[in-house]
């Protein structure tokens, strides 16, 4: 009788126990959430408002890592620096990159391919590390999660599986939205954002982005002319904006072409909606 008790109390606290896990941006906790459900207890690095270029982390986010069993990268750019203190600091902790299996593109390719405003010293070179805003993308990224959370905790394998297939539905559901507003377009398939974050969504939707600033650098007069000229022969319904740059030159664009700035950010949580938000920006659907 005693074994069978213990037995019942050692079942329930495997059902139950939870993975601590660290992942670098909020879209991935998204994705996290929807597969390891409340098996995984998730702390996010990079918060709302901060950009992943520059961030450090904070105090209590490093004790968060001293305690995690896994950590999801996603190959953002503080990663390249930070990643080795965290194996320092926790060499327990499992470190899977969730970017395997994407095909990465060059951040001048992830710009428009008819961009004319250059900057002197600019050096495009690179990955974009943006993969998660295409759903195909995510498919990749939802299966490498799966397989990250069953190397740690095999025996919920099951429970895992069935959140996965609820997760692909949904990343299903959201590509055909957009790819049913983008129908709609005629022969302009342009839009124009601040900072090139969306070459991804471009490139699988058949998409141009016209991108303002490139590297942190603003357009000189001479290229917001050019900018005006090159939105306005390709019809551009709004230009997107995010809260983590400053986005004065956008504004100019926009208040000359009478078209609205839209705030969004790829960091954003709501991954489905955000994206769906931004096709129906593109396609004059927005009210």
């Amino acid at each position: 009788m005693h074994k069978i008790i213990l037995l019942v109390l050692l079942s329930t606290s495997y059902i139950f126990s939870n993975i601590n896990a660290v992942v670098s941006i909020l879209p991935i906790q998204t994705f996290l959430k929807a597969i390891g459900g409340e098996k995984v207890n998730i702390t996010v690095m990079v918060q709302s408002g901060n950009s992943p270029h520059t961030y450090e982390p904070k105090p209590s986010q490093m004790i968060a890592i001293s305690k995690a069993n896994l950590y999801l990268a996603i190959d953002v750019e503080f990663e390249e620096v930070w990643l080795p203190k965290f194996r320092t600091l926790n060499s327990k902790m499992n470190i899977v990159d969730i970017a395997e299996g994407v095909e990465k593109l060059d951040m001048q390719d992830a710009q428009c391919e008819h961009d004319t405003h250059k900057h002197e010293g600019d050096d495009h070179e690179g990955d974009d590390p943006h993969i998660w805003t295409a759903p195909e993308n995510v498919k990749v990224i939802a299966h490498n999660i799966f397989k990250a959370l069953v190397e740690v905790d095999a025996k919920n394998e099951v429970y895992y599986r069935h959140n996965l297939k609820n997760f692909l539905k949904k990343i299903e559901i959201t590509d055909k939205t957009i790819k049913s507003l983008l129908s709609k377009l005629g022969d302009s398939r342009t839009f124009m954002v601040f900072h090139p974050s969306w070459g991804y969504f471009a490139h699988d939707y058949y998409l141009k982005q016209i991108a303002v600033e490139v590297e942190g650098k603003s357009p000189k007069p001479r290229e917001l002319v050019q900018l005006m000229k090159e939105a306005k022969k390709e019809k551009v319904r709004a230009i997107f904006t995010q809260p983590e740059f400053a986005d004065s030159a956008a504004k100019v664009i926009a208040k000359e072409l009478h078209i609205p700035v839209v705030k969004v950010s790829p960091l954003a949580s709501n991954w489905s909606e955000n994206l769906i938000n931004i096709a129906k920006n593109i396609a004059g659907e927005d009210k």
